[in-house]
């Protein structure tokens, strides 16, 4: 576990500064050294507090996520996942599959990277749609034994992924609601 001696809003300044970097030269070439400089911060202030340029970057991106699932619980799965498109910040989704799309090929290549992720980012929130999801099933709206339930995290995501590459439209919130409506419901049963 990392030491926080940072502010809340010294740490979100950090992680905006992480994100412009990796935006403008993209992340094989972001070095903790960059990332010292443009926050006048010192390298071993990064080192102490991330683990490393995974740790970091990983940390960047979930700390900037508009939506948090577990933050949202309306009393059915359609409010809940209406909700989820309700709280994007479109502009920031667009910036942030901007991003994902540049750290695919980075991802892919440093194994470093792809476990900060999965453990910083990527869990966190697929067992939030989990527990999400239970809900629904406690609820008697969706059965228990309905094949897609484990793939509402990968429908939902390929729905961020997909339009821009296939449209070349970025995603928004109208989108988002009629995908949710068309594909996602209907895969579980409603």
């Amino acid at each position: 576990m990392r030491r926080t001696r940072l502010t809340p809003e010294r740490e979100g300044e950090l992680y905006e500064a992480v994100l412009a970097l990796l935006r403008e030269v993209g992340y094989e070439a972001l070095t903790m050294d960059a990332v010292a400089a443009r926050t006048r911060s010192s390298k071993a202030t990064l080192y102490r507090q991330w683990k490393g340029k995974p740790e970091l970057v990983a940390s960047a991106l979930r700390h900037t996520k508009p939506v948090r699932l577990d933050d949202i619980d309306t009393g059915s799965l359609r409010g809940d996942l209406v909700a989820m498109a309700d709280k994007a910040d479109e502009h920031r989704m667009e910036k942030d599959v901007a991003l994902m799309r540049g750290l695919g090929h980075a991802i892919h290549r440093d194994r470093d990277l792809h476990r900060a992720l999965r453990e910083l980012l990527i869990e966190p929130e697929t067992a939030a749609m989990r527990r999400m999801l239970q809900r629904a099933v406690d609820r008697g709206e969706v059965s228990p034994d309905r094949p897609a339930l484990e793939y509402v995290g990968h429908m939902t995501l390929g729905a961020f992924i997909t339009r821009p590459l296939i449209e070349d439209v970025p995603v928004d919130r109208d989108y988002l609601v009629r995908y949710i409506d068309a594909v996602v419901l209907p895969a579980l049963g409603l």
